[in-house]
């Protein structure tokens, strides 16, 4: 089953908030969801404490000597398996991005976000060469404002990315309290008060479709494979 792993040496770069968000809508329309929380705050394995009825496992005992036979076993369970990476190049996140389908690399639309992003991307490629093989990565864009606000460096650092010949994905988690309050609140965005959240309705539209670039991202990756 697919692995999929967020990374990014910066910490504070939307890593825990673009996995629940994937992991969450996954759950909610019936996958089998497993997420390893390797990042040291333990932000989701904090999210996991609350009354959150979806059926996401969460696995918080990971170390660099068991990366991966906690992503091999969940595997194994899950049809979606997510990993949230500690905010550093180190060689847990080196194994975990080894074993993923799928990496992707949060960034928001800022210089700094956009060089640590870069620093990502090197750490993908010296995995690749230290294994031999293509690994597949995407830049997720996140904290970005959604149109018609968005603003001219998020527009310039987007279409540079996609200059440099760099995966991007079409969709951005946009800036919304939502997203917030499921760490606060320790749910769902589906199982959030829309009374007392601002713009709920317009955050689970956009999870729905961040989805559903992962998915075509995954499933461009298995024809890839299969051919």
């Amino acid at each position: 089953m697919p692995v999929i792993c967020a990374a990014n040496p910066k910490g504070g770069a939307g890593k825990s908030t673009m996995i629940l968000t994937l992991a969450t809508t996954l759950s909610h329309e019936g996958a089998s969801v497993t997420v390893i929380d390797a990042d040291p705050n333990r932000p989701i394995s904090d999210w996991r404490t609350g009354g959150s009825r979806l059926a996401i496992k969460v696995v918080g005992d990971v170390t660099e000597a068991n990366v991966r036979d906690r992503i091999n076993t969940a595997a194994r369970e899950s049809q979606f398996v997510f990993v949230d990476l500690e905010g550093t190049a180190s060689r847990l996140a080196s194994r975990a991005i080894i074993r993923a389908d799928l990496t992707l690399i949060p960034l928001s639309g800022s210089a700094l976000d956009a060089r640590q992003a870069a620093r990502a991307v090197g750490l993908v490629k010296e995995s690749e060469e230290d294994t031999g093989r293509r690994l597949n990565f995407c830049l997720a864009f996140n904290r970005t404002n959604p149109p018609p606000f968005t603003r001219r460096i998020e527009r310039e650092i987007t279409n540079q990315m996609i200059a440099n010949r760099l995966p991007v994905m079409p969709t951005h988690l946009y800036r919304r309290e939502a997203y917030n309050a499921m760490f606060m609140e320790k749910l769902s965005l589906y199982e959030l008060d829309g009374k007392s959240v601002n713009g709920l309705s317009g955050a689970i539209e956009n999870a729905i479709q961040v989805t559903a670039d992962v998915l075509e991202l995954l499933r461009a990756i298995a024809d890839e494979k299969a051919a």
